[in-house]
Order: structure tokens, then sequence, then C-alpha cells
């Protein structure tokens, strides 16, 4: 893995999906979540959790909360919170939300 180097062209992806598919906003969310995965492979853990967040939460209201993305969003949400060691918030996040579902 080359994280370093990988950021810039999912930035772009993100860019060109943003500008020519602005549509297709499952599209679009993949795109974020990958860069919030790169930013944790980066150490930026910080700007990892607020796009992991944002990708949750938007999945939620385009699918609610039982749909398989959704669900998949959140448990890599809480990963985050994990190793930021916001124990509170993950679990409250799988007690009312990945739970249910």
């Amino acid at each position: 893995k080359r994280p370093e180097e990988a950021l810039p062209v999912l930035e772009a992806d993100l860019a060109l999906n943003r500008r020519y598919w602005s549509h297709d906003e499952e599209n679009i969310l993949c795109s974020q979540g990958n860069i919030a995965s790169c930013l944790a492979d980066l150490g930026r853990h910080d700007e990892s959790l607020v796009l992991k967040r944002e990708v949750f939460a938007r999945y939620k209201a385009l699918h609610g909360v039982s749909h398989e993305r959704t669900i998949v969003s959140g448990a890599n949400f809480c990963i985050s919170l994990q190793h930021q060691e916001f124990w509170d918030e993950c679990k409250t996040l799988v007690r009312d939300q990945l739970l249910p579902a």
C-alpha cells in the first residue's frame, strides 16, 4: 500500500464524479469512503473520522438504517471511533443504529 500516492488519485476521482456524475450519489459516497480509508492509512484519523461520519449519515438518509451499505459504512465508522477511543459514541452507534438494523 502507498496511501500517500493514492490520496491525490482518489481525490481526483471524487472531483470527476462530482463534476460529471453529480446525480450518482452512490458513486460519490463510495469515493468519499475510499478517501476516508486512505486518510486513516496516512494516520490522519481526525479527518477520516469526519468523512466517515458524513458518509454514514448520507447512506442512512438515502437508504435507511437497514440497508447493507448503511450498515457497512456504520461499521467502518464504528471501527474508526474505536481507534480514536471514542467508546461512548461507538457504543451508542452500535446499540441504537447498527444492532436494530
